[in-house]
């Protein structure tokens, strides 16, 4: 007899956990045309931000290093036509967690918006420094 609401206590409580579990991962774990594009964007886009985190954290913050950027450490935030519907005028802002290139090891997080028009141009809007993280001793 108390095997049904022992059953149905432990039942509940692996359904909260997979719950919880699911709402917390926001990262995808399947392949879509969004994703892929995405992907294809930070690929065009890297050279303009090593540039820019470049300029901003060496040798002012680290001058061990260059930071460098994993593709999978930018969170798009949100992009936006700047000149109405179809206009070729678009803004791009991320967040990104620069590395330091050899044991892809975090050193800070930075929100970064790009202006990318016709031709290509990207050209760097905003750069906030949201956070500088303790680099671990050698």
């Amino acid at each position: 007899m108390k095997k049904i609401p022992i059953a149905f206590i432990l039942s509940l409580f692996l359904i909260s956990c997979f719950q919880a579990t699911t709402a917390l991962s926001d990262q995808p774990t399947q392949d879509s045309k969004e994703l892929r594009l995405q992907d294809m964007l930070m690929n065009l886009l890297s050279p303009y931000i090593d540039k820019d985190l470049h300029n901003y954290y060496y040798p002012k913050i680290f001058s061990d290093f260059s930071p460098s950027v994993a593709p999978w450490k930018i969170e798009v935030i949100e992009t936006k036509r700047v000149n109405g519907f179809r206009g070729f005028i678009l803004d791009i802002t991320f967040e990104i967690e620069p590395t330091d290139g050899g044991h892809w090891v975090s050193i800070g997080k930075d929100r970064m918006t790009y202006r990318i028009s016709y031709g290509p141009e990207v050209k760097l809007i905003n750069h906030t420094h949201l956070a500088t993280y303790k680099y671990p001793p050698e």
